[in-house]
Parts: C-alpha cells; sequence; structure tokens
C-alpha cells in the first residue's frame, strides 16, 4: 500500500460544527476538546466555524455547511416546522442564561410594570422566548400603553446605557457583565431572569438533520463527537483560566479580553453543571409549552415529533 493510500485510510473522519456565536467561553468545551487531543484520539478531525450576528446555524446545516450546529431549541423547533428536519442528540447546558435586565431608576420591579415601556430584544431566532413569555404574561408587543415597545437591540448593551430603553436582553455570562463593566452596579439593576419566571427555554444543545441519524456511519462519528466535546467541557469547567485561555487562542477577531473570558467560562460551567450532554426531556417539553403558549402568534404552532433523541447518547454510554 502506498502512503497516500495508508494516510487515506488512516485518515481522521471529518466532522464540521457551526457554533451559534463569535468565538468565546460559551463554546469553550468545544475548543478545548479539540485544543487537548480530545477529537484526535475520537478519530475526529473537527472544524470548528465561528458564529456571528448575520449567522444562522439552521440554515448554514440546511445548506449543508456543517454537519453539527450549536443552538438554541426554540430556534431549532421554529427551523423543524419550517422544514429543517434538525434533531437534538446532546444537551450540555442544563439552565438557561437568558435575562432581561432593567435600570432599577425606571421603577421596573415586575413584569407586570414592562406596560408602556422599551424593552431591547435580540433577533435572528433569540426572540423566541421573549415573544412567548411576552404572550403568557398578555402583554403585546406592538407598542401603545398596555404593551411593550420593541427594541431590536444589537448584540451589545448600548440601549441601556444610553438610555434608550429601559430594559435590555443579556446572558449571565456575557452582556449582563457589559452592564457592569459600564459602571452599573448590582443595586443599580433589577434582572428577570427566564428560569426564574418559569419560561426558560434549552439554549445551546447540539442538533443534526435527521437523515444523519439515519446513517449508521455518521451516527458512530456523532456519538464519539459528543462523548470528546462533553470531556472537553469537563476540562473546562476544572480548567477555567486554561480553557479561557484556549479560547482566546482561536479568537482571530482579538476582540475578547482574558477576563472576560475567565469570568465567562465560570458562569458557563453553573449552566452545564453536572451535565454529562443528556438531555432532561421534561426541560424539552418545558420549551415546547412555553412556544406553544404564543397566544395568537405562538413561535411554534404544533408539539413536535421527533425533535431530539436518546440514540446517540445511548451510544455515547455504551462506550
Amino acid at each position: 500500500m502506498g502512503l497516500t493510500a495508508a494516510s487515506a485510510a488512516n485518515a481522521a473522519d471529518e466532522l464540521t460544527l457551526q457554533l451559534k456565536w463569535v468565538t468565546q467561553a460559551q463554546f469553550a468545551g468545544y475548543y478545548v476538546a479539540k485544543d487537548k487531543g480530545f477529537y484526535e484520539e475520537a478519530d475526529l478531525d473537527v472544524t470548528i466555524n465561528p458564529g456571528g450576528p448575520d449567522i444562522a446555524p439552521p440554515q448554514v446545516i440546511a445548506g449543508g455547511g456543517a454537519d453539527v450546529v450549536i443552538e438554541w431549541m426554540p430556534a431549532a423547533l421554529a427551523a423543524r416546522e419550517k422544514g429543517v428536519p434538525l434533531v437534538n442528540i446532546a444537551q450540555p447546558f442544563q439552565r438557561s442564561g437568558m435575562m432581561l435586565t432593567c435600570r432599577k431608576e425606571t421603577g421596573i420591579e415586575t413584569p407586570e410594570d414592562f406596560r408602556g415601556r422599551t424593552l431591547g430584544v435580540w433577533f435572528f431566532g433569540n426572540e423566541f422566548p421573549f415573544l412567548s413569555w411576552m404572550s403568557q404574561l398578555g402583554i403585546p408587543t406592538e407598542g401603545g400603553d398596555d404593551g411593550v415597545e420593541v427594541l431590536k437591540q444589537g448584540f451589545n448593551v448600548d440601549p441601556l446605557i444610553q438610555e434608550q430603553a429601559d430594559c435590555v436582553s443579556t446572558m449571565t455570562y456575557n452582556e449582563y457583565w457589559q452592564v457592569i463593566d459600564a459602571g452599573f452596579t448590582p443595586d443599580d439593576l433589577v434582572v428577570f431572569n427566564y428560569t426564574d419566571q418559569g419560561v426558560a427555554t434549552l439554549e445551546d444543545g447540539i442538533y443534526v438533520l435527521e437523515e444523519s441519524l439515519a446513517d449508521e456511519a455518521m451516527a458512530d462519528k456523532l456519538a464519539r463527537f459528543v462523548a470528546a466535546s462533553m470531556r472537553g467541557w469537563e476540562y473546562a469547567c476544572e480548567n477555567q483560566q486554561e480553557a479561557a485561555e484556549i479560547v482566546l487562542e482561536n479568537d482571530a477577531t482579538g476582540a475578547q479580553t482574558e477576563e472576560h473570558q475567565v469570568r465567562m467560562t465560570g458562569e458557563i460551567c453553573k449552566l452545564i453543571g453536572d451535565s454529562d450532554g443528556t438531555l432532561d426531556t421534561a426541560a424539552a417539553e418545558t420549551t415546547v409549552d412555553s412556544l406553544l403558549a404564543g397566544g395568537s402568534d405562538p413561535v411554534i404552532t404544533a408539539r413536535p415529533e421527533g425533535a431530539w433523541t436518546d440514540a446517540i447518547m445511548n451510544k455515547v454510554k455504551g462506550m
């Protein structure tokens, strides 16, 4: 056998992962798994593609640009209902990190106080949990004294700082700290955590297309990917400083700071907890219930079938 043929025979299986957002500690486990050789040990050659404000992971995978995507369940279920057959194969994040952060000086104390206010909301699929929450509260999102004015928020907290909005969307591990770094103290803020409000939806799950599960070789590859990724998360949470440094080494933009990434790693690990990647089906059903409770304009219109599977995790546990 020639060298070329031997190399081909021994080549690691290629897999492309599309992240939901830019390179940051939100995805530390995957970068750590690649950097520490966990993917290589699993005979995988993984390419990690960062996301951004104009990148929708369901569109990327539907177009053949990735084998696996990291996505929030609301966006995944909405895409599934529109014809992109995404399936959740693993769920590293156990808790939601999404919050609405308000300036205390506005007088907002409870969700009922949102009426007549301007709230910053992210779009590109991130608006679904918010719209579902407002619908459950019976608060219109078209403005007016009885409703809320929705400000299409960029991926920053400028509207709060510049007093263009009374509240803005933040994640526990990212934008909240941008508010703090801008000079606010926790006492200056009123925070509504989606989990505490009972409207949390699952975030940062691992999704593939249904057709990948029908291919036995691909299913085996995915099981190795999930197992190595969860090794990456375990290592990242046990070695948070090193994990943050690995993330920074992979950030081609140079926009991230070490302090912020170390802090983010710690907050992300709180959301992961002791997860082994197994999806809590009760949490998934809660996500579905929340999205179906969307009043006249629900995020999804029917309870999904086949939107998650334990087939890959069962393979992982049998390894």
